[in-house]
């Protein structure tokens, strides 16, 4: 048994040892069967949520209605939750009830896909009661009971079976296809922060390429903000390595830049609920992008506009678009930054503070002036950075009227 498992059964032993069910489910059994890196190691339980709090003395009543109680055990959070059905489901996304059951069937059979019903005992054995390990030798993703009925009852697991696609390469079951074409529009019923947090997921995945082609397949996408018109652009997505990009502002550069919406971008990014630092960052990196898109035009004075983070991401997105080295070019821009006299403002080597010392005078616009003019001198190498000199050049520049500056 795997090391996550491990530190966690002495829970499993303890609800055993008080007369209740438990086992390991979900994704963490998942990822163990497909050798994949084990997140959060979560337990299902015969034993009500009050039941696992008398039990344990460290316990985070974090979802009582929903059975789930967070258990302390060896300076680890886990979730801990007591098999539940549930009820109708409202507004196509939540049960309008829980029913807490004794039964690890009925809790199985309430999850979405086969390859995350599968339990697992204390001894490592499986419970598979839906087929879930035959699906991920399969390679295929498939609903556990009816597809159709599981997206009525929560729309959102469309995105997640193609976010799956996208993290895991595995293809969509016939049937479990043809239940997101014929559901799709229920996705409009969904949260856009659920959305963006299973879009965003995708991205990152190593198939990425093949669910933005399942996005346009399904017909899925058109219930994404800002997507409705825009099959023939997503199309051009699975054109490109997203592997490539490594951090979200380069991905959602990537997105606008390929669905032409670099001049309304805030707009289309706000749709999406992203966070204003998040927006920001991508106009910077588009506004630098639109002026080095076509070659590796890097001059000095862009890249000490742009930033070290900026003009990588810039030129790692760029790289990306044209079929270029994005390594071999990064390195190459990481040596033209070393060669710059400074790469900030604040390695600047004065201060607002020492300008008015020299020149006795109070802060003004002519302040601001004047270190933008002794920046971009450090900047070209007409004085070198450092406070005597610099002091001195601008003695001589104010001499000789700014000939010599």
């Amino acid at each position: 048994m795997k090391e996550p498992f491990r530190r966690a059964l002495g829970l499993i032993r303890t609800l055993k040892q008080h007369g209740y069910e438990a086992y390991f489910v979900g994704g963490a059994v998942r990822d163990h069967l497909l050798n994949r890196p084990i997140g959060d190691v979560d337990i299902a339980t015969s034993a009500l949520p009050e039941e696992v709090m008398a039990i344990f003395p460290k316990t985070v009543p974090v979802g009582l209605k929903h059975g789930t109680v967070v258990v302390l055990h060896d300076g680890t959070p886990y979730e801990v939750t007591t098999f539940r059905t549930e009820g109708t489901y409202e507004k196509y996304r939540r049960p309008e009830s829980v029913t807490f059951v004794r039964s690890l069937r009925k809790d199985l059979e309430r999850r979405d896909f086969t390859m995350n019903a599968i339990a697992m005992d204390e001894t490592g054995q499986l419970i598979d009661l839906f087929g879930g390990q035959q699906a991920i030798a399969e390679r295929i993703i498939r609903t556990v009971g009816d597809a159709k009925a599981r997206f009525s009852e929560d729309a959102l697991r469309m995105m997640r079976a193609i976010r799956f696609v996208s993290q895991l390469g595995f293809a969509l079951s016939a049937e479990t296809k043809q239940a997101i074409i014929e559901h799709a529009s229920l996705l409009s019923y969904i949260s856009v922060e659920r959305i963006t947090g299973e879009f965003e997921k995708l991205m990152e995945g190593p198939f990425a390429q093949k669910a933005f082609s399942l996005l346009v397949e399904t017909g899925l996408f058109t219930y994404l903000p800002g997507f409705s018109d825009k099959q023939e652009e997503l199309m051009q997505l699975a054109k490109y390595d997203w592997t490539k990009l490594s951090a979200p502002l380069e991905r959602w550069s990537l997105l606008c830049y390929l669905l032409h919406v670099q001049q309304e971008v805030s707009v289309f990014l706000r749709r999406w609920k992203l966070p204003n630092r998040l927006i920001k960052d991508v106009q910077t990196i588009l506004r630098f992008l639109s002026v080095v898109r076509s070659r590796c035009d890097w001059t000095r004075e862009r890249m000490y506009e742009a930033g070290a983070t900026y003009a990588y991401a810039a030129e790692t997105v760029r790289s990306l678009i044209n079929g270029e080295d994005g390594e071999d070019n990064r390195r190459r821009l990481r040596e033209l930054f070393a060669k710059l006299p400074i790469q900030e403002r604040n390695e600047l080597a004065i201060t607002g503070k020492d300008l008015i010392e020299w020149y006795q005078r109070p802060g003004g616009p002519w302040l601001a002036d004047t270190l933008q003019k002794v920046e971009q001198a450090v900047l070209h190498g007409l004085v070198e950075n450092e406070k005597e000199r610099i002091k001195g050049w601008l003695i001589l520049c104010n001499q000789t009227h700014g000939k010599n500056c």
